[in-house]
């Protein structure tokens, strides 16, 4: 989970780069199923990571606060 912006930023950076290198194996890799296997595991790390910027956006710093004191 992400608790603060640096992890954030950290989050988004990571998931620009392995859009990137998608974009690079789409352009490069000529077999379809060799694409569809290569590509799978870097479009679960980035659908994982999606939904943990999703989280920490949802919520208001004030309730990590709360949690934090808890």
């Amino acid at each position: 989970m992400i608790r603060n912006d640096e992890e954030l930023r950290v989050t988004l950076e990571r998931i620009a780069q392995l859009q990137n290198v998608l974009e690079k194996l789409r352009q490069t890799e000529t077999n379809l199923t060799n694409y569809r296997l290569s590509s799978e595991g870097f479009l679960a790390e980035i659908d994982r990571m999606n939904l943990e910027v999703r989280e920490y956006l949802s919520l208001h710093p004030s309730e990590f606060r709360k949690a934090a004191s808890a």
